[in-house]
């Protein structure tokens, strides 16, 4: 038996990812101490004492009497045999009482309906996922829609779902549209699904996002009622370990539909697709360029002798080195009366480029995709795929290079990118980073007499903090081990105690479409743990852009949290905010928050009220993807109240997507930042 599939049976018993692991090390190794086990599988002591307690707890490993104590594993043929009785009495015990507790439940759910709720659950692990969506599928009476990758379409019919939707008795009436990619190598298994599904009779339609498929999040959606979005990562997901989400909050589901409509209205059906594939084996007017010279020099030729628009969608990592150099010709080409627009990923690697190329034509900020595309005086269509394990990463834009002169075709294309561009952002040179990490004198003053009307006390002096040390430099593991060897933060007094949290957190700017009447807002994600004065807590923090009658600023004015917490020392940290008035507690099912490797997600069900009143945050949710070096740090700040913050952080920059009911929004990796660990630390004035 290999070890991953024993490492996926200890998980079944109940075992975590280091507990398995530690008991497959302590099976290699016989009897260990505790220094030998944490030296083995490189974990501190004191995690892995935690680690050997919740072993012994459930019976998977034994403590010799000598000391210092050594341990044992207990047979793994023992663990299984007593796992299969287990299962078997739990069984036994379910048919024994099937009957009692059905006579139990009819007379409770007879007596008391639950009003419906509108909530989100989370849902772990490849057999619950599919169960889940076959579930969707059985229960679907109007339509099915999917976005996924074709491998994540393959899993759900070994896990049984397209026979759920082949066999329900209404499938003529309901609509199954799947969004996929379609390639040379999934071209075949896709079409003997569709002829499975043709010869069912019912509407059974694939398209194929000619620009690439968005890959996050993949998602299914029933009928307007319900919506199942992953929140893995995209790069190395273990498909045997996926997380969703699920919710049946109808502004969410609204946001998630608008999505998917939106791609599925620019992509290209199953039919044209094949015709197309076909028709690309038997012409010149389209093909693969597989030497790497002769697409150079076909792409470097098309460019040089552009007379009329150049629109590219390209890659972060290609528009801030390759496209940067190209700058000069680029530059001759408009002087000469060509149009250049350029789509890529903004990152702070490439904001120079961008800086550059503006002067003299249109940079907007686009998701990172699959796909870059050039096209040139619509008659030139050049496509290739980024790196699909990082695509930051890419070196060239010549590798595996589609070249197409078919006209139809390019003119399809072009318009999937002009719609692309009229739903793009202009990156702004404002970094996030620039707001909150800038030295003094870039900082934002906020007057003391800005909301005067609502608040004559406000205690606003000169700005939202000030930096009083300038920010230092710390070593990444310095933060880790600090916050693994921290003890519970407790305090008698929040009003002259330091109090300490750890944890995550992540801030975005966020800059909406101006239909939906919302300015533009900085929202803070943050996820302590169980060592934090307030225990394992999230909150939203919610900042808007006012103007005020000396200029404009960020000021907090809305806090979401999600358990029981003492908020008199948040409200004497941040007095004379509009925030303290608007301090919001929402249940587990009403606002969700999850960290999941270089992924951090909040949505919530329950509309947030904003300052000034007129403001209401819909349910929404946020995606923040982080990318590119750690970057440790402290910063130590005070706010207008007196207390004394100090920050010390391995920060990232991160990517953020905003799922409003109305718009997707997808920000640039300026705008967004992640402390992947973080240690925060109030000091009463």
């Amino acid at each position: 038996m290999g070890t991953e599939k024993v490492r996926k049976i200890l998980k079944s018993f109940g075992l975590t990812d280091k507990e398995a692991e530690l008991y497959i090390f302590l099976a290699k190794h016989g009897v260990l101490r505790t220094g030998e086990i944490a030296k083995g599988i490189k974990t501190h002591r004191v995690e892995v004492y935690r680690l050997l307690r919740s072993l012994q707890t459930k019976g998977a490993i034994e403590a010799t009497l000598e000391s210092p104590t050594r341990f044992t594993t207990v047979p793994f043929e023992l663990i299984l045999e007593l796992f299969i009785k287990a299962k078997r009495e739990e069984t036994a015990l379910i048919e024994n009482t099937k009957q009692s507790v059905l006579n139990d439940w009819n007379i409770i759910s007879k007596v008391q309906q639950e009003p419906f709720l509108e909530k989100f659950t989370v849902v772990e692990g490849n057999k619950k996922i599919y169960a889940k969506i076959t579930q969707m599928a059985t229960e679907t009476k109007n339509h099915l829609y999917a976005m996924a990758k074709f491998s994540g379409l393959a899993r759900a019919d070994r896990f049984g779902v397209f026979d759920a939707a082949f066999n329900h008795p209404l499938r003529k009436q309901i609509r199954y549209h799947f969004l996929t990619d379609l390639s040379e190598q999934t071209l075949n298994p896709m079409k003997e699904l569709f002829k499975k599904a043709a010869n069912t009779g019912f509407d059974f339609k694939v398209r194929n996002p000619d620009l690439g498929l968005n890959l996050f999040p993949n998602m299914i959606m029933r009928d307007d009622e319900e919506v199942l979005f992953f929140i893995s990562p995209r790069i190395g997901r273990p498909e045997w370990n996926e997380k969703c989400l699920w919710t049946n909050c109808k502004s969410l589901v609204q946001a998630f539909t608008s999505v998917f409509d939106e791609l599925w209205r620019t992509s290209t059906t199953l039919d044209t697709k094949i015709a197309e594939m076909e028709k690309y084996d038997c012409t010149s007017r389209s093909r693969t360029i597989a030497n790497l010279e002769v697409s150079e020099k076909k792409y470097e030729d098309a460019i040089r002798f552009a007379e009329k628009e150049i629109i590219v969608m390209t890659s972060g990592k290609d528009f801030g080195k390759i496209w940067k150099k190209r700058a000069n010709q680029i530059k001759r080409l408009v002087d000469l009366g060509v149009s250049v627009r350029i789509m890529a990923p903004i990152t702070k690697d490439n904001l120079g480029a961008a800086e550059e190329f503006s002067k003299f034509c249109e940079v907007r900020h686009v998701a990172a995709s699959q796909m870059s595309t050039t096209i040139i005086d619509e008659k030139f269509l050049f496509q290739f795929e980024t790196s699909p394990k990082n695509e930051m990463e890419l070196t060239s834009p010549y590798k595996a290079q589609f070249y197409s002169e078919d006209q139809e075709y390019v003119c399809r294309v072009k318009v999937m990118l002009d719609d692309l561009w009229r739903n793009a952002h202009s990156p702004s040179l404002i970094t996030l980073e620039s707001l909150t990490e800038s030295p003094l004198s870039r900082l934002k003053v906020v007057p003391d007499d800005c909301y005067s009307a609502s608040m004559p006390d406000s205690p606003y002096q000169k700005m939202l903090f000030s930096i009083i040390e300038k920010p230092r430099t710390v070593s990444e593991k310095e933060v880790i081990n600090k916050i693994m060897n921290a003890e519970k933060c407790t305090v008698k007094n929040p009003l002259k105690d330091t109090a300490v949290l750890y944890g995550k957190q992540s801030s975005a700017v966020i800059h909406l479409n101006k239909h939906l009447n919302l300015p533009d807002m900085i929202i803070t994600l943050s996820i302590w743990n169980e060592k934090s004065v307030v225990g394992a807590r999230n909150s939203l923090m919610v900042q808007l852009w006012l103007d005020t009658p000396k200029g404009k600023a960020f000021v907090p004015v809305a806090f979401v949290h999600d358990g029981p917490i003492s908020l008199d020392a948040l409200k004497a940290a941040f007095a004379g905010f509009p925030m303290v008035d608007n301090l919001q507690g929402m249940k587990k099912e009403e606002f969700q928050v999850h960290a999941y490797g270089n992924i951090r997600f909040a949505g919530w069900t329950k509309p947030i009220p904003l300052f000034p009143p007129k403001f209401v945050l819909p349910p929404s949710c946020i995606l923040f993807e982080g990318y590119g070096k750690i970057k440790p740090g402290i910063i130590i700040s005070r706010l207008p109240s007196g207390f004394v913050s100090m920050m010390e952080y391995n920060g990232m920059d991160a990517f953020v997507t905003f799922f409003h009911p109305s718009s997707k929004y997808s920000g640039p990796g300026t705008d967004g930042t992640m402390n992947r660990e973080l240690i925060m630390t109030f000091k009463p004035p």
